[in-house]
């Protein structure tokens, strides 16, 4: 007999175990399907960013950048090491465990917060009646029956075509993270997000990286002045950068992998290495959803079609999160998965998709929010820009890491702010303060009155401000 629920989420990545627990919190009896299994085949919520992308990959973003400080920094504060060396396997480990805490706590949490789990893989069998039928196939296989469903059932690696992901030599991600040992030579294609922080892993411990991007831009998304910054800084630390290529074959042999490719000046090239990690995007993850069975459209390249609320073509059926338009984030899934609870609950949340902060966690790290100045200029809207650079910032000097800026961006009128760009020290955290004052709609001048601690990173923010209308106080 079917278990019934006012409200079951498909997927338990960041969107839908937080969707989850917001129905719940509103009073609805939900329930939450995932499939993830950890190495002893129990479940492992959290989705692609807990289990393969964003806590694994900063977990070992942080043990590299140890490792590199030990070898390459430590010495300039008087501190000196002898054979220094890297134990893969327990670098490998600490990733796993941090991995299984983040696990283990959306578990306490659905209990804390009485949402129903169920592993396994959720798939749409019917509806009527007002209800949708759900059936979950797996070690114990269930019937559900949900008045609204959520789903967030997240995205897929992308693969070259002709060079499929056998996680051994041609790695996704997930064998991104799980390389036994330090390779001499790893090819990565695609400069995005996971391509620099995986490549940057892998330099630090010794690997010499060559990264191959098709666009003929480093960073086109980013703001141009901070994506040149951060070129220069990658460079300079030992990563090959090589824009505007065009792959035309892939080959993968027992010892290694050759890419042939067409370089920017149009010259046959060819890169062989160990290891190749392939990171040119992601695609809806619909696989097994049978969306079919009830009619639940999809658009042209896959994704699930929603209106600017989440709603699909169906009533009561809702989607989020990297299943449908919009940036690939978890923070971006996480603000829609509790928006939609709410609008379940009749509440009118919004999420707005330009004060969606976007980080890269590299070192260093590149964080920005709302537009760049090629936005601006391209749309015709005049406006002011101040930078202030970490080199002039005291704590920067302090922690011996003085790369990158801050840069503000106001609307020349009305001094509203319209983006901030920052690459430099924990610009991850920095950021946080600029995404507050563009939801509240501030001003440049609103972030240069405001105190600051001293001293502190988030001074450069302030300076920055300052910068804007050409009047900071420390360069």
């Amino acid at each position: 007999m079917s278990k019934a629920f006012d409200v079951v989420v498909i997927g338990g990545g960041p969107g839908g175990y937080i969707a989850a627990i917001r129905a719940a919190q509103l009073g609805f009896n939900t329930a939450c399907v995932d499939e993830w299994k950890n190495e002893k085949g129990g479940p492992a919520p959290g989705g692609t960013c807990t289990n393969v992308g964003c806590i694994p990959s900063k977990a070992l973003l942080q043990s590299s950048e140890h490792f590199e400080h030990a070898g390459h920094g430590f010495k300039d504060h008087g501190i000196g090491l002898s054979n220094l060396s890297i134990d893969v396997a327990k670098m490998l480990g600490r990733k796993d465990t941090v991995v299984k805490q983040n696990n283990d706590g959306i578990l306490y949490l659905f209990k804390k917060n009485k949402v129903t789990f169920f592993h396994g893989r959720a798939s749409f069998t019917k509806s009527g009646g007002g209800v949708y039928e759900i059936a979950v196939a797996g070690d114990k296989p269930d019937a559900l029956t949900a008045k609204h469903v959520i789903v967030a059932t997240g995205s897929n690696a992308r693969a070259l075509p002709g060079a499929a992901f056998d996680e051994t030599s041609i790695l996704s991600n997930d064998g991104a993270l799980r390389i036994p040992a330090v390779p001499k030579t790893l090819g990565v294609i695609g400069s995005g997000v996971i391509g620099l922080e995986m490549g940057s892993v892998w330099r630090r411990l010794g690997a010499d990286v060559t990264v191959l991007e098709a666009l003929p831009t480093f960073l086109g998304a980013v703001d141009e002045q901070i994506a040149k910054e951060a070129h220069k800084a990658l460079t300079k630390q030992g990563l090959k950068i090589q824009l505007g290529v065009k792959i035309s074959d892939v080959k993968s042999a027992k010892n290694g992998v050759t890419v042939a490719y067409t370089d920017a000046a149009g010259k046959e090239q060819k890169l062989e290495c160990e290891k190749l990690i392939v990171s040119i995007g992601r695609v809806p993850n619909t696989n097994g959803l049978n969306a079919e069975a009830v009619g639940l459209k999809l658009d042209e390249r896959g994704f699930i079609a929603v209106d600017g609320d989440c709603k699909t073509n169906l009533p009561n059926v809702w989607a989020i999160g990297d299943v449908v338009r919009g940036p690939m984030l978890a923070h971006k899934a996480e603000e829609e998965g509790v928006a939609v609870a709410e609008r379940i609950a009749g509440q009118h949340p919004h999420v707005d998709f330009n004060t969606v902060p976007w980080v890269i966690y590299t070192s260093p790290e590149i964080a920005w929010v709302g537009q760049t100045e090629q936005q601006l200029k391209a749309a015709g809207r005049a406006y002011k820009a101040g930078t202030f650079p970490f080199m002039a910032n005291g704590r920067a000097r302090a922690l011996g890491d003085t790369t990158g800026m801050v840069k503000m961006i106001a609307d020349a009128k009305t001094d509203e702010i319209l983006g901030v760009h920052m690459v430099g020290p924990m610009v991850s955290e920095l950021i946080a303060e600029a995404v507050v004052a563009m939801e509240f709609k501030a001003s440049s001048e609103d972030i240069a009155r405001i105190c600051h601690a001293h001293p502190s990173l988030s001074e450069s923010t302030k300076e920055a401000a300052l910068a804007v209308d050409k009047r900071t106080l420390n360069f």
